[in-house]
């Protein structure tokens, strides 16, 4: 029997897709993705304010589906457009706070800390992601051949600047230092992975900062990050990125936060942290490590089984 069909819209943002396409993947649904692009009018102003209309987004071919999952703020209008004028009668999923009447859509999915409630909003511990355990465990050779079998390997995975904690050579001195001497003090190999937010002077820096047995992966590189999740023992994470925390979270190993300073108010960042540091999931990187244990967090799967038992009889339809 054919599955259901689902169309993804994001604002093209990796840590976005990610979430869309987990979802996706984990309600094992047929999808394609469309990045949506706003006119100029409509990005001046807020989705609440914004007509239901398309003359708001850049058209595109709609094909024959019978779920929306969308996330972001420019997916908001095309998400309730392509709803009001389907044939059929769509299931629309957004992730986040759609910044509009919750009514408006079937499921929200907004993480814990946000502290959106209502009677369709399904909270998430973190961000959904696309990761799975099977991936993880399926790359975990890819890096094999470059480690030192005689350490253990210590795993940093950059983010990058946003408009809340800027990378400045200062905050990333602190954190080089810090893994420096953590490595020296536990006999450990470092393995630093960057993200799509990653700038190139940073990864340049990071390799002229370590020695050349620290492993550098200078580009994107999605089976090399699953095989160091794989094989690391200890996982060190910028602060600035929620979406790589809640993925490493999948593990159950160890995971640091490296901090950076704030150049403006981070309170949903730090409402996150407060919350997966009270997990169990989470400590400050600072001049120790410690091996603790608990409960792998597959977010993506229970939220998806969530939806799929409220909606049983559609599920198995298809």
């Amino acid at each position: 029997m054919s599955k259901l069909k689902g169309l993804l819209l994001t604002e093209g943002m990796h840590g976005m897709i990610s979430q869309v396409e987990g979802l996706a993947k984990a309600l094992d649904i047929d999808y394609i993705h469309q990045k949506v692009e706003l006119n100029l009018f409509a990005k001046l102003i807020t989705p609440k304010i914004t007509p239901v209309s398309n003359l708001f987004f850049k058209k595109f071919i709609v094909p024959e589906i019978d779920l929306i999952i969308s996330c972001g703020r420019k997916s908001v209008i095309p998400s309730l457009y392509l709803k009001k004028n389907s044939k059929k009668k769509l299931i629309n999923i957004h992730i986040q706070d759609p910044k509009v009447s919750l009514k408006n859509f079937d499921y929200i999915i907004a993480p814990e800390h946000d502290g959106l409630s209502g009677e369709n909003v399904i909270n998430s511990k973190g961000a959904l992601h696309y990761l799975s355990l099977k991936e993880i465990k399926d790359n975990h050779s890819y890096l094999l051949n470059n480690i030192n079998r005689d350490k253990k390997q210590l795993l940093l995975v950059l983010g990058g600047p946003n408009k809340y904690y800027s990378y400045d050579r200062n905050n990333l001195e602190k954190i080089f230092e810090k893994l420096k001497n953590l490595a020296k003090k536990y006999d450990l190999q470092i393995i630093i992975i960057p993200s799509m937010r990653t700038p190139i002077n940073t990864i340049e820096h990071a390799s002229s900062f370590f020695d050349k047995e620290t492993i550098i992966v200078k580009n994107v590189d999605k089976k090399a990050y699953l095989s160091a999740l794989s094989i690391s023992e200890f996982l060190v994470i910028t602060c600035d990125s929620t979406s790589m925390i809640s993925e490493a979270a999948l593990t159950g190993k160890p995971i640091y936060v490296a901090q950076i300073q704030s150049k403006k108010d981070d309170y949903r960042f730090r409402q996150f942290r407060k919350l997966f540091t009270k997990l169990n999931i989470i400590r400050n990187l600072e001049d120790k490590l410690e091996v603790w244990n608990y409960e792998k967090l597959d977010e993506t799967n229970r939220v998806a089984n969530i939806i799929k038992k409220k909606n049983n009889v559609i599920f198995k339809i298809y």
